[in-house]
């Protein structure tokens, strides 16, 4: 017995496809049995049915089979494509590569496991591409075990100081390897203390066989990087990017970093922000520093991942002019065509910082001559610490589908991380993770479905929230339908659910500083990190209009006419672009002021609903699943009433207008 969960990689015997001859036999065309990623296919497949269905499959490898060809007109865009079909009584996968037959065997194992008929399901033929190129999960582990914004449990990459390589690394591989993630980034993004390390002998042999796992399923290994090496492990006086003293530092440390790891496949770097060094430093550009870096790395076959997440962090909050929420455009879109044709602009969502509900940042619609990805996040920072449940596919779904009128057709978010808008040589999308090394992986299991459901999402965009969860549902916990549907009404409402009784309209933060858990009205209104709400007993709201930031005028039109105007702004986003008096009325008829006391008093006694859903889960599902959730909802409803209580108080002090209904606010 492990201790901890295997989660939708726990096969438990399925009584569906019991009797279904063709799981007997696979093809694994286009394959060699001799590549790693094979092997492992072969053996996760034989493992899979040998535990669900007691079959124990032959299977045979051709090499020489015909090539997966182009559809509709259309090049396939990576190796990773795959096709399944039933085929000479038997169930061939066919793929270009070891990646392709891989992510074909999780697709037979999935089907089994949630338990649709075999039959049906490759009856006809079914190809599936990859939505991104690249689908990367950024882990903030920090060397001594910790995790920055981590609520699962310790780091299962560190403990005091060294790297952990085990049985649990390869499970690791193997789980995000079967939603199709392909790459990860291993350390935090603020690199320091041992982590500058990582790119010296003292860490290259455990890192190369780390490396050496990821491989054999198919993920690229990345590495967070210092960019001020030069100074903190090189004894040297200056990071400046266009040194020549520099550059032939890092030409030396490259070619040693790629000979020692050589599964290793580029850098992550965050510089210029919240005190992490950078060329800002030496009056060079963003464009300047993530080059030079991208040139060594291109002779290896690498790939420099620069994030924008950039700005001025020493506010005043007497400024009503300096706008955090421009500052990525404001520093990026200038040297938009200046960065080389390795390097990835890593855009978060919104222009802030994964708050509950934020625009979508104009920087993915502006930018047109340079490679980027799409930066969400599944730690739940801000959406509840993994205690309150809140299941973000659908606001995943929502970010993909905003259609930034950048021109043409394809000119959905989604459309420019696959890559397809620009022609982008790299392109994609990576999520901040919410894992550790906790029993189940994610602290709480029905977090579970974020880290499940953004790789499935990140693979195949065309999924719906719905469906990724019924998925995770029936692997992870239970294939019965009553307690699949009950745990559907939980998940898929959970999102709305949270940003009722958090922060209203889009105004965001509200959060008790530092930990982010819980809710501080003024806790970031007077500090230096440029996250306002401007609450006075007038209004609320932060005037981002050409009368105000100016922030509104950064999107393509029509959307920034329709940011810019409070009658045509979507309500859910109004005061992130509007300060507004407490008794404007919204779309909804109501005013400000009654959407949030109604938001709030509403959220709350929802979450109660979900809780008491899940309550009926007694006995219906594993013990220790039932206590793990029922202990969280204990602390979210707990959470729920806070915000609820706080909010509607703050703001009548501040209005001094009744509440419509007559509830009862302290």
């Amino acid at each position: 017995m492990k201790d901890y969960a295997q989660l939708w990689l726990d096969y438990k015997e399925k009584r569906e496809n019991k009797d279904c001859e063709e799981l007997k036999r696979f093809t694994f065309s286009g394959a060699d049995k001799e590549d790693v990623i094979v092997k492992n296919a072969s053996a996760e497949l034989t493992r899979g049915l040998a535990a669900m269905l007691s079959i124990e499959p032959v299977i045979v490898c051709a090499d020489t089979a015909v090539p997966l060809e182009e559809t509709d007109g259309e090049a396939i865009r990576d190796n990773e494509e795959y096709r399944i079909c039933i085929k000479d009584g038997g169930i061939d996968i066919a793929a270009k590569s070891g990646k392709g037959i891989l992510y074909g065997v999780f697709d037979v194992l999935r089907t089994v496991a949630v338990e649709k008929s075999v039959k049906a399901e490759y009856a006809e033929e079914k190809r599936v591409r990859p939505s991104e190129p690249l689908r990367m999960l950024n882990h903030w582990d920090n060397m001594d075990g910790s995790i920055e914004r981590g609520y699962s449990g310790e780091s299962f990459f560190y403990e005091d100081n060294e790297i952990i390589v085990d049985e649990r690394t390869k499970d690791y591989a193997r789980l995000i390897a079967s939603t199709g993630i392909n790459a990860v980034v291993i350390n935090n993004v603020n690199v320091k203390q041992a982590a500058s390390y990582m790119i010296t002998d003292r860490y290259f042999a455990k890192l190369a066989e780390l490396g050496e796992i990821f491989a054999g399923y198919g993920i690229g290994l990345f590495l967070s990087l210092n960019y001020a090496s030069t100074i903190e492990i090189g004894g040297m006086d200056s990071a400046d990017p266009l040194d020549e003293g520099v550059i032939a530092w890092w030409k030396d440390k490259m070619a040693e970093v790629f000979k020692k790891i050589p599964t290793l496949k580029g850098f992550l770097v965050k510089a210029d922000s919240e005190g992490r060094p950078g060329p800002f430093t030496y009056g060079r550009t963003q464009a300047d520093g993530a080059n030079m870096l991208a040139d060594i790395a291109k002779q290896y076959g690498a790939i420099i991942i620069w994030r924008c997440f950039v700005y001025n962090c020493r506010q005043d909050w007497r400024d009503r002019k300096t706008d955090r929420a421009r500052a990525g455009y404001d520093n990026f879109m200038p040297m938009d065509g200046d960065y080389h044709d390795n390097v990835i602009l890593q855009i978060k969502n919104g222009p802030m910082d994964f708050q509950i509900r934020e625009p979508i940042s104009p920087l993915l619609g502006g930018l047109k001559k340079t490679n980027q990805m799409l930066e969400v996040q599944i730690a739940q920072e801000y959406t509840g610490h993994q205690i309150d449940v809140c299941y973000l596919i659908p606001m995943f779904k929502e970010i993909l589908g905003f259609k930034t009128y950048c021109g043409g057709s394809k000119d959905s978010v989604a459309d420019i991380i696959s890559g397809e808008t620009f022609g982008s040589r790299y392109s994609g999308i990576a999520a901040v993770t919410n894992t550790g090394n906790d029993f189940n992986w994610t602290g709480n299991y029905l977090a579970g479905a974020n880290l499940y459901g953004f790789g499935r999402l990140a693979f195949e965009n065309g999924l719906s929230a719905e469906q990724i969860a019924e998925e995770f549902v029936r692997m992870s916990i239970s294939g019965d339908k009553e307690v699949v549907d009950t745990i559907m009404e939980i998940l898929l409402p959970s999102r709305e659910i949270y940003e009722r009784y958090t922060s209203p309209l889009g105004i965001g933060w509200m959060v008790t500083p530092a930990t982010h858990y819980g809710c501080s009205v003024d806790g970031y209104e007077y500090d230096r990190w440029g996250t306002y709400h401007r609450a006075d007993h007038l209004g609320i709201g932060v005037d981002r209009t050409d009368k105000g930031t100016g922030y509104a005028l950064l999107y393509n039109e029509p959307n920034a006419s329709m940011y810019n105007s409070p009658e045509d702004c979507p309500d859910e986003l109004v005061l992130f672009f509007h300060h507004l008096p407490y008794t404007h009325k919204l779309h909804s008829g109501k005013t400000v002021i009654q959407h949030i006391y109604d938001t709030h008093f509403e959220g709350y006694e929802e979450a109660k609903a979900l809780a008491a859903k899940w309550d009926t889960l007694k006995g219906r599902v594993d013990e220790e699943i039932f206590e793990n959730v029922k202990e969280r909802f204990g602390l979210q409803l707990v959470n729920a009433r806070e915000w609820c209580d706080q909010v509607n108080s703050y703001f009548y002090r501040k209005s001094g207008i009744e509440d419509e209904k007559g509830r009862q606010i302290w």
